[in-house]
């Protein structure tokens, strides 16, 4: 282990490495004791191998150019059980080994998934989820590959290549002596090989994420695709981006044949010396013909092995790249955090945002000096242009930001006091985009609260007017709702959402445009049933429309960064 440590680190950050490695390691670890029965099992599986080409050796000497046929029969049975022991080890070898790769390959994938879960919006605007997503599932398989597949074949490689060589000195060292040439010729020719194998995996993991960010940019807008006239102009970028992984992809198994082909040439060609040679001292009378026979074949296995460790070195290369594209996932620093202790969340209190600061990168400051007092119960109207900074007001609301000056507290509390959790919790945002996931309209009305009882869920939804939906749907609360519920109206899915944050009890409601996308009609009935089921909350209600902001207890503007009081009078 530690000379391929040493092998990977060359040329690279071997701090960064170690710990990726290290890492690697934590999730391997839990599993040692299932490791080591499976190496014991495979080595047992491997001596079995390995036995039945001296029992072939005997078989032919002893018992055939012997004529003892009881030694035939002891020697043949003797065969027989060998097989069929192998192929039961073999057998418990194969399920064992499958279910710890599994195991290990969703500890992984759910590994990182927890720590992408942690970072802020602000990561996934600047990121193509199409890259992500081949991170988190082809990079975190091939990095599985190699912790457990890899390393079983590598156990059993060179156990195997060690007793084929045990075998071959054996039966005649002077012959053994063709293999033992070939290792220098071997280990140059891979050193060569390493730098392109690595390059090469690396262009193909990126043609692989391009293909992956078009069908997630696509799929999802296909009805525009459509009705723009554009499918033949996507189909044509879809061609291109196949072409160039298939290139890429083809250069690649170039690379990699070659890299395993000259060594297997040259093994190949010792090989047929070593059957020339041997052949010369059978005809010559000085081996036996059992021994040919059994060196040709030990020295096949010796190829086997030799093989397999030159595709672990492949694989070497191909779960450097991987785990380098993985840590760079992992590298990224969650920019909010819980505390340590917590303070307990109160049952109301006022908001105040209290001198606070934030510019998003690359851009202009956002806001600056931002002072505001809501007391609890009220309903707030927050107008403003577009890009002056809504939005993010109401992520430093619910910590998907921190401020870089400044407090936004509540209750006379910093929310960088209170756990993330409990904080989210009790600040519930409907915005202008439904998230709908595939599954019942029960499950959905119960997303942010997933213990909730079935009588808790039927309450919200009456409450919330979906008893003309429930009624349509063929399963009532447990139909089916489809992908994103793009069979639903505007209307309904607002609907849904007030359920979903009715249910999850918040202490404080954000509506952040969220009847942008409804008629006025429908905005005057969702508005309403707000005002009668959030009576007594704080409600903050972010528009363009005036028609949304009208009878709001409090009315601000955010302006140059600042928010200003206006009169209610002035917007109605």
């Amino acid at each position: 282990m530690q000379r391929l440590i040493s092998w990977l680190i060359d040329s690279q950050h071997p701090e960064s490495l170690l710990a990726a490695l290290r890492w690697l390691y934590s999730f391997v670890r839990p599993h040692r004791l299932a490791i080591v029965g499976l190496l014991g099992l495979s080595v047992c599986a491997s001596l079995l191998v390995l036995l039945q080409p001296w029992l072939t050796k005997l078989l032919i000497d002893d018992g055939l150019l012997a004529r003892d046929f009881s030694k035939l029969v002891t020697i043949a049975s003797l065969m027989i059980v060998a097989g069929i022991l192998g192929t039961v080890l073999s057998g418990m070898n194969r399920y064992l080994h499958t279910r710890l790769s599994g195991r290990i390959l969703f500890s992984l994938r759910d590994d990182l998934y927890r720590h992408l879960q942690t970072l802020a919006p602000s990561f996934y605007a600047q990121r193509r989820i199409g890259d992500v997503m081949s991170r988190l599932d082809g990079d975190v398989a091939e990095i599985q590959r190699f912790a457990v597949d890899s390393l079983f074949s590598a156990v059993s490689s060179v156990v195997g290549l060690i007793c084929a060589v045990v075998m071959l000195v054996t039966l005649s060292w002077k012959l053994s002596l063709l293999v033992l040439v070939l290792i220098p010729f071997d280990i140059l020719w891979l050193r060569w090989m390493r730098r392109k194998v690595e390059r090469d995996v690396r262009r193909l993991r990126e043609c692989s994420a391009d293909v992956s960010s078009f069908m997630v940019e696509t799929l999802p807008v296909m009805k525009f695709i459509q009705s723009a006239g554009q499918q033949k102009r996507e189909s044509n970028r879809l061609e291109a981006l196949g072409q160039g992984y298939m290139q890429q992809l083809l250069k690649l198994q170039i690379t990699e044949f070659f890299t395993q082909a000259v060594p297997g040439t040259l093994t190949s060609l010792a090989r047929a010396c070593a059957f020339l040679l041997g052949g010369y001292w059978v005809v010559q009378g000085t081996w036996q013909l059992g021994a040919l026979i059994a060196f040709s074949t030990y020295l096949g296995m010796a190829v086997g092995p030799v093989q397999s460790l030159l595709g672990l070195y492949v694989a070497i290369q191909r779960m450097t790249v991987s785990l380098g594209r993985v840590m760079e996932l992992r590298g990224e620093e969650p920019t909010v955090l819980s505390p340590v202790l917590p303070k307990p969340m109160p049952a109301q209190g006022e908001l105040r945002f209290d001198d606070v600061h934030f510019t998003h990168p690359g851009r202009l400051s956002t806001l600056h000096g931002v002072d505001a007092c809501i007391p609890y119960g009220l309903k707030v109207a927050l107008s403003g242009g577009s890009g002056v900074g809504k939005s993010t007001l109401i992520d430093l609301l619910q910590r998907h930001l921190d401020p870089q000056a400044g407090r936004v507290l509540l209750g006379e509390i910093d929310l960088r006091e209170f756990d993330l959790f409990e904080l989210r919790q009790r600040i519930a945002v409907v915005s202008q985009d439904i998230v709908l996931f595939r599954g019942s309209l029960a499950d959905n009305l119960a997303y942010a609260v997933p213990h909730a009882s079935r009588e808790a869920i039927t309450a919200v939804a009456q409450l919330a007017q979906l008893d003309s939906l429930i009624a349509s749907l063929p399963e009532g609360l447990d139909s089916p709702l489809g992908e994103r519920g793009q069979q639903l109206s505007g209307g309904q899915k607002q609907r849904i959402a007030i359920a979903r944050a009715l249910l999850q009890d918040p202490m404080i409601l954000v509506m952040d445009e969220a009847t942008s996308a409804v008629d006025e009609a429908t905005e005057r009935d969702v508005i309403e049933a707000i005002d009668r089921l959030f009576a007594g909350r704080t409600r903050i209600l972010i528009s363009h429309r005036p028609s949304t902001l009208a009878n709001a207890d409090l009315h601000f503007e955010l302006l140059d960064g600042v928010l200003r009081p206006k009169s209610v009078q002035h917007e109605i």
